[in-house]
């Protein structure tokens, strides 16, 4: 893996263990249960989302209560059923019947309503996706997220996954507030007639996958909630930067405000990317592993602060030896007291692409030097 930092790293990842299993009598989790989204609910319960995989790589997004130990950490989870199963076309695809994949849930008060982003593979490749519930447990699909042109680029026809929302307005380009969504375009072009195509856009100089940011009209949101599927003034964020994320980076749970800034626990892969068929959708060769970056409260194009080593990489069984070996994937944070200097918040991750684990972060009270 890598070499001990010299000094822990004031986001470091503390693991809680393992939460959720695949249950052996399910065949809907036969290849595992995994990459959890989480929220609380209006009833102050911490419901889980995680992705159920069933045979030929076919994904459901279930949910689950989390269930808490006499000390007050996650031990377990209450099975509560499917929250979202592939039934609209751009989840669909002839050959591996489609999926919903890595969920991620934002409350976001302007408009009083939780949004899901998820991945919706299709035959034309993975898209971003959008659904909205009052309650968690009712779900209503807005669709595939309409990215506007940009100098000439249609932005809708690329690969398109890892994205969160802000969950209230930030500064955008043009200095007023509006609805930010981190995503992470991959280059890749499909055809209708099965062609792939690698179109790097112009002006971009790092043709590794990187993390984005878009911008949606928080007005027209509130006025007509489909208009949170349109989002524009696309910006590169950040790109790979460490040994650790050589590969590519991606947006892991949503940004949460802390004293410090949007706190932002984002995914890094180390390693080579090999050929894989069509029949083997996994990537080989590759670690995936947890940083952390803190983004400027009013503008989080700004980035305040950036890990220089993973804060939690794949070092115990379960993280390094599963459908996927070597993966660690956030997808959910549950701060456990208002943020604050030495409060708790829970990572929820994502195991070999097997298992969901939690972890705990303990909020520092300053940033270190850069």
């Amino acid at each position: 893996m890598y070499a001990p930092q010299p000094e822990r790293d004031p986001f470091a990842i503390t693991r809680l263990g393992v939460i959720m299993r695949p249950r052996p009598d399910n065949p809907q989790e036969e290849w595992g249960a995994l990459n959890p989204a989480c929220a609380r609910g209006r009833d102050g319960q911490l419901y889980l989302f995680p992705r159920i995989v069933a045979e030929g790589n076919y994904s459901r997004i279930a949910i689950a209560r989390v269930v808490f130990d006499g000390d007050g950490n996650p031990s377990g989870v209450e099975r509560l059923g499917i929250a979202l199963e592939p039934r609209e076309p751009y989840e669909q695809t002839p050959r591996w019947g489609g999926g919903v994949e890595d969920p991620r849930v934002t409350y976001i008060p302007l408009l009083d309503a939780y949004v899901m982003t998820y991945t919706a593979l299709n035959k034309l490749g993975p898209r971003i996706a959008l659904a909205v519930s009052r309650d968690l447990f009712h779900w209503a699909r807005l669709g595939i997220v309409d990215f506007a042109p940009d100098d000439g680029i249609d932005w809708n026809e690329y690969h398109n996954k890892d994205a969160v929302v802000f969950p209230e307005p930030v500064m955008g380009p043009e200095g007023r507030p509006m609805l930010a969504l981190i995503h992470r375009p991959n280059y890749l072009v499909s055809h209708h007639d099965g062609v792939v195509e690698r179109r790097v856009p112009p002006g971009v100089r790092d043709e590794r996958e990187s993390l984005w940011i878009s911008y949606a009209d928080p007005l027209a949101a509130r006025q007509d909630i489909g208009a949170l599927t349109r989002f524009g003034q696309h910006r590169q964020l950040a790109v790979p930067e460490a040994r650790w994320e050589n590969v590519k980076i991606g947006a892991g749970a949503p940004p949460l405000l802390t004293h410090l800034g949007w706190l932002l626990i984002y995914h890094g892969v180390f390693g080579e990317i090999h050929a894989v068929s069509p029949e083997d959708p996994h990537q080989r060769h590759l670690i995936y592993s947890a940083g952390a970056m803190v983004l400027d409260r009013a503008d989080p194009r700004r980035i305040l602060y950036r890990s220089k080593e993973p804060i939690l990489e794949p070092a115990t069984d379960e993280e390094r030896q599963g459908v996927v070996d070597n993966v660690v994937f956030p997808c959910g944070l549950d701060p456990r007291t208002p943020p604050a200097p030495g409060s708790r918040v829970d990572v929820y991750y994502g195991m070999a692409d097997t298992l969901v684990g939690a972890g705990r972060i303990t909020l520092p009270a300053g940033l270190p030097d850069r």
